[in-house]
């Protein structure tokens, strides 16, 4: 189930999307473990990583849609091929997966523009190596797009100057197109809203510093008299707080691939170093607490890429009338890499000091791990986001065709032209008991559709008051738990695809009865929780079905990963 360097082969692309990854995997391999750890620990901008991006086209392939390729029938905006390569990278180092994300942002309000001259800028810098950067941050405002201090006064010719300071901002150090946002000094209002086009290299950008103590260059600069002419001009009014949104909408997704390589890796890593120590005579891996803390990691990892796998398909399939993607994008950077999070705690209690070394994978990880549930919205703003789709998701159920498995080479041309960035509490969802039904044999799926059922019940028989609906802190408890129903549904929708065992799929489950339970404890410690609301809670703690024979069969496939990774030096 997971990425491994020594045999990877991403059959399901096509031949130059393989070949590309492939490439990638041993462009890393070849540069050697000692290089990867060493740059990570100096702090090194990456030239040669955008050296071999550049003179393979990565970049420029895979972020190029069809529309702007020029005829090259291998460029497209493909997701599944996408979060392939964010997987990729992640299993590598964040820094490298983050350069490749910030130009996924960047690129995002030229896609959506109907301005050909930059359109085509944008394509011609992509074959010439550049990375791209996306300004909508602001040190007093963070990424609140009502508030930017960036202020464009008219020229008179239709051009603007540009003046005011990003914060923030991925590759500002040297991308050959930033899109930033700001606002006309003669408009008020959303009216008034500019997305343009700018160039860091140009005399009036003036970069300031990075404000990371990473490798990666998170930089904050500032605009005096940017000349903004208006074939520099993406967006105005609306149109461009839209683009902002569904500029995000696009690439908060890259997060949760990110978290999911940099758990694999780390997993090689941790995995290897406990079967292999030995204390008091036998392997560490021979202590029961740590074989449940090995296979709750392994079966975590498992569900995050399940889920996510599922989720691509539902992008793929995205149109105007049907934006379930919507919610699954979220799910995607709330729930996937806050699990990443606890798949990393889980090996740290096991490895100990180990993670802490320098020369190790997993120091790197257990750092950059936390970074991801911070980036493109907090935990908690993607959690309020998910709640907007609750009634719908759970009581109003409509009919869809089934979204097949998407691994075509097509071009998902309709990222770009999403529209408007509302109406989200309208949309419609298939039935989501429908996947639980078809696995209700499996035990701890049938205990967890049981708590999925009651939560249901507590919505209509104790629904949250008007007074508790405006207190955030006790809805995302309730958050939680519907976040929990929808990541199963994709789970099991993506289990028989992906060939995972009963087996597996049971442990998984496990947890997720578990996770339940602990979300329903906190929902009955709430302050604004009523006493009906309490007992509800409590009545639905359950303890997962029991099997040794199935926890065996899990472990057995968590040893498989002994020995069958590590870098290369």
């Amino acid at each position: 189930m997971l990425l491994n360097p020594n045999t990877y082969d991403p059959a399901h692309l096509d031949d130059e999307s393989r070949r590309l990854l492939r490439a990638l995997v041993a462009f890393f391999e070849e540069r050697g473990k000692k290089t990867l750890v060493k740059s990570y620990i100096d702090r090194s901008w990456y030239d040669d990583f955008l050296e071999f991006s550049a003179r393979e086209g990565l970049f420029a392939t895979f972020l190029t849609p069809s529309a702007d390729a020029a005829g090259d029938p291998d460029k497209r905006w493909d997701t599944a091929r996408n979060a392939a390569l964010s997987e990729v990278l992640g299993f590598y180092g964040l820094d490298y997966w983050y350069t490749w994300q910030v130009t996924v942002l960047g690129l995002g309000p030229v896609w959506q523009s109907a301005n050909e001259v930059q359109r085509k800028r944008a394509a011609e810098l992509l074959d010439e190596g550049h990375v791209m950067a996306f300004a909508l941050s602001e040190r007093s405002h963070g990424a609140d797009i009502y508030a930017t201090d960036m202020i464009l006064t008219p020229t008179g010719d239709g051009g603007f100057t540009a003046s005011g300071t990003k914060y923030y901002i991925g590759n500002g150090n040297v991308a050959g197109l930033v899109s930033v946002f700001g606002r006309r000094s003669d408009v008020e209002g959303p009216d008034g809203y500019v997305f343009f086009a700018a160039d860091s290299r140009h005399e009036n950008y003036h970069l300031i510093k990075n404000v990371v103590n990473k490798q990666m260059y998170v930089s904050t600069f500032e605009l005096i008299d940017y000349p903004v002419h208006a074939e520099d001009v993406l967006h105005t009014g609306k149109a461009a707080f839209d683009a902002a949104l569904n500029t995000v909408n696009v690439g908060k997704f890259n997060l949760c691939t990110a978290a999911i390589g940099i758990c694999e890796h780390a997993m090689y890593e941790a995995v290897t170093h406990a079967h292999r120590r030995m204390l008091y005579g036998k392997p560490v891996t021979n202590f029961p607490h740590v074989r449940r803390e090995l296979t709750d990691a392994y079966a975590r990892l498992v569900a995050m890429k399940l889920f996510s796998d599922r989720a691509v398909d539902y992008f793929r399939s995205a149109g105007p009338d049907d934006r379930r993607y919507l919610l699954f994008n979220p799910m995607t950077k709330m729930k996937v890499t806050t699990e990443g999070e606890k798949v990393i705690d889980l090996m740290w209690d096991v490895i100990a000091a180990k993670g802490f070394e320098a020369d190790t994978y997993f120091d790197k990880a257990a750092m950059d791990i936390r970074g991801l549930p911070k980036l493109e919205g907090t935990v908690h703003v993607n959690l309020a986001l998910i709640l907007k789709f609750m009634p719908n998701h759970l009581f109003n159920a409509a009919t869809y065709e089934p979204v097949a498995t998407r691994h075509d080479p097509a071009d998902d041309e309709f990222l770009f032209r999403q529209g408007p960035a509302r109406g989200l509490g309208a949309i419609r969802f298939h039935d989501w008991r429908t996947a639980y039904d078809a696995a209700a044999a499996i035990p701890n799926v049938a205990r967890f559709r049981e708590q999925a059922d009651g939560f249901c019940a507590l919505l209509r028989e104790h629904a949250p008051s008007e007074e508790q609906q405006k207190d955030l802190d006790f809805l995302l408890a309730v958050g939680h738990l519907f976040a929990l129903i929808v990541y199963g549904q994709l789970i099991l929708e993506q289990a028989s695809p992906a060939g995972v065992d009963d087996n597996l799929l049971d442990e998984i489950f496990s947890i997720l009865v578990r996770d339940f339970s602990a979300y329903a404890t906190e929902l009955h410690g709430k302050a604004a929780t009523t006493e009906a609301q309490a007992a509800w809670a409590l009545a639905h703690v359950r303890r997962p079905v029991a099997d040794d024979k199935r926890d065996a069969a899990v472990w057995d496939q968590v040893l498989a990963l002994v020995g069958a990774y590590e870098m290369r030096p």
